[in-house]
């Protein structure tokens, strides 16, 4: 069943059950009070007619005659029987009641009063004391002005109730045809999309409702998928690079040296040529393992100097780039703080490739890494002159196979920093990095306490 369908279902069923027991209650109500009228006249006429029969004698011939004019004004289709102590019918209607006993009789000596309805009559008794004795008044009159009306409000409510219930399956599938056109908007932008514009999010009517929070989640999905698919974009193209260099070197190398017999010498140099292209595609392949999860470097907790990691890199970035300078300033008193504990290689592989990315893009301007102490914690900051990222990329420049837009010549694998954060995050070290183009970036490590 469509949603609009059970919407215009379930306000319909809501509409007539609550429409059903207001009806109920509403003629209950007014049954009850009728009957309170109706009993409350019979009071009235059974003590005009108690004053009328019973006070004769004592009443002037003037009063009396006004008492009679209510009296047979009141009376038109009541029937009034006045009974004495011996349950004898002395005034009024001389026939029998079987509804009036003598049961009902003493009744009303003991208790005043005694209201009851029987077949298709009303009956109202009192006890009316007298000089000439104690006797009892009763009254009757027909039902059927009261179960007319009674009966009529019952086919009111029961039309209005039909009219009602069709009135509202109307307004209901109006209601949810406007309530569902969001939804409807939303499935045809859907069907329109394809894997090319999966970066176009879905338009939205900002109705600040449950749809346009499905809305905003699903452009979230969407920005995630689009994400995704161009990491996997990148990820072939770095593949296919990468691995296309060593690979060419390899077979042409191999090719060539096949052509005729070679030296020992030769023999070697090919060999050694080869062996270096397979140690590099096998470190692509460590990296790419690593940063899928299938494989981590040493992940057991061990302590260690930073300073002394940081030498060892800067030693090994001055063997790749001799003329580059690189401004290393301890300004850490407690030389405790430059103890840390984690992944040695790990670390050290990550601030390897945040150093090694401040040379590549400083346009030969000196790189000054501080340590310092923060909220007695070690502060690591890697400051370089250089090109710095643009703004636009400060927010995906940590995403996998993601480079800058203005890298230019510079070679690069979009691999670095995104390895740098997952090993930072492993070891609880706070990463953060802040960039201004044609300025420089600035790369802040703060390093938890031991």
């Amino acid at each position: 069943m469509k949603i609009r369908n059970r919407l215009t279902l379930i306000s319909s069923a809501t509409f007539g059950f609550v429409f059903i027991i207001a009806s109920v209650l509403i003629y209950i109500s007014f049954y009850n009070s009728s009957e309170k009228v109706v009993f409350k006249e019979l009071q009235k006429t059974c003590l005009l007619s108690g004053i009328y029969y019973l006070e004769k004698d004592e009443l002037p011939h003037y009063e009396h005659s006004a008492i009679k004019e209510q009296f047979e004004e009141n009376i038109q289709n009541d029937i009034v029987r006045v009974y004495d102590l011996n349950d004898k019918i002395v005034y009024g209607n001389k026939e029998a009641d079987r509804n009036i006993n003598a049961k009902n009789l003493d009744f009303i000596r003991k208790n005043k009063k005694l209201s009851f309805k029987s077949n298709n009559h009303f009956y109202y008794g009192i006890f009316y004391n007298d000089n000439q004795g104690d006797f009892v008044v009763f009254v009757k009159t027909a039902s059927e002005v009261f179960n007319s009306q009674t009966n009529r409000l019952l086919v009111i409510m029961i039309i209005v109730l039909f009219a009602g219930l069709l009135l509202i399956l109307l307004l209901s599938r109006l209601l949810s045809n406007i309530a569902y056109r969001p939804i409807t908007e939303v499935i045809q932008q859907v069907n329109l999309m394809e894997l090319n514009s999966l970066d176009k999010p879905i338009l939205s009517s900002n109705t600040n409702d449950e749809v346009q929070n499905l809305i905003t989640t699903f452009n979230n999905l969407l920005s995630r998928l689009s994400d995704t698919f161009s990491i996997q974009k990148n990820f072939i193209n770095y593949v296919s690079h990468e691995f296309k260099t060593p690979l060419a070197s390899i077979s042409g190398n191999l090719e060539v040296f096949a052509q005729k017999e070679r030296t020992p010498e030769e023999y070697q140099k090919v060999a050694s040529e080869a062996l270096e292209n397979v140690y590099h595609i096998e470190e692509i392949l460590n990296n790419l393992m690593m940063l899928s999860g299938l494989k981590t470097i040493h992940s057991e907790n061990e302590t260690f100097r930073i300073d002394e990691t940081l030498w060892n890199i800067n030693d090994k970035i001055f063997e790749v780039y001799d003329n580059q300078e690189i401004l290393i300033d301890l300004e850490v008193e407690d030389e405790k703080l430059l103890s840390v504990k984690g992944s040695e290689m790990q670390i050290q592989l990550a601030l390897y490739n945040l150093i090694e990315n401040a040379v590549k893009y400083s346009n030969g301007n000196p790189i000054k890494i501080s340590l310092s102490e923060s909220n007695k914690q070690l502060q690591i900051l890697i400051q370089d002159y250089g090109k710095g990222i643009q703004k636009e990329d400060l927010n995906y420049i940590q995403q996998t196979f993601y480079r800058g837009k203005n890298v230019g010549n510079i070679k690069g694998s979009g691999i670095g920093l995104s390895l740098a954060s997952i090993i930072f995050k492993q070891n609880n070290i706070q990463f953060t990095i802040t960039s201004e183009e044609n300025a420089g970036t600035q790369i802040c490590l703060q390093f938890p306490k031991l």
